[in-house]
């Protein structure tokens, strides 16, 4: 399974939205390099104030852009990093990947996905509606998250946009992602 990085973004601040830059740093263990969000331990203010020394396993925020065209068609505008994502994708159905599948960005990242990433009311702060957009229910009246995907960083490495993603599975049984 193969696809390719549409945008990379950072943000040194929290806010909603990252800034799309040319390129990004990933660095093993602690996420991207310059980002509001990168460390060993939780840095989401929410989980902060929950219990700081929770390990981060929200380093790195990935969607796909076939995801934010899905949304565009249902009237709403949609850029990549918008919606705080750091790497937005293209040809990988991010949401359909099992936990612990790992994603090889560029020449020497390599993310391992830990879950979904959990919505929340700034999205609708955001775009009036939105939410609804991305949280719905499955047909046995299951949360489904649509918001993307969370990942850590393995291996250190450049992300640009144009880079290449290729997707390794874990070992079955494969695990479905549930939001963390």
């Amino acid at each position: 399974m193969t696809g390719s990085v549409v945008c990379v973004a950072r943000d040194d601040t929290h806010r909603f939205s990252k800034v799309p830059q040319a390129a990004v740093t990933l660095l093993a263990g602690l996420g991207v390099q310059g980002d509001a969000h990168a460390g060993k331990t939780v840095r989401h203010r929410s989980r902060v104030r929950a219990d700081p020394t929770q390990p981060n396993l929200r380093q790195v925020h990935l969607i796909h852009a076939e995801l934010l065209e899905d949304i565009a068609a249902r009237g709403f505008v949609l850029r990549p990093a918008e919606l705080g994502e750091n790497i937005t994708t293209r040809g990988v159905d991010l949401l359909a990947l099992p936990r612990g599948a790992r994603l090889s960005l560029g020449p020497q990242a390599v993310v391992q996905v830990t879950g979904l990433r959990n919505p929340c009311a700034q999205i609708e702060a955001f775009q009036s509606g939105l939410l609804k957009e991305l949280v719905g229910q499955d047909e046995a009246g299951h949360s489904v998250f649509r918001a993307g995907i969370m990942a850590v960083v393995l291996q250190s490495g450049e992300v640009r946009p144009g880079d290449r993603v290729v997707v390794t599975l874990p070992p079955e049984p494969h695990e479905r992602l549930v939001r963390v």
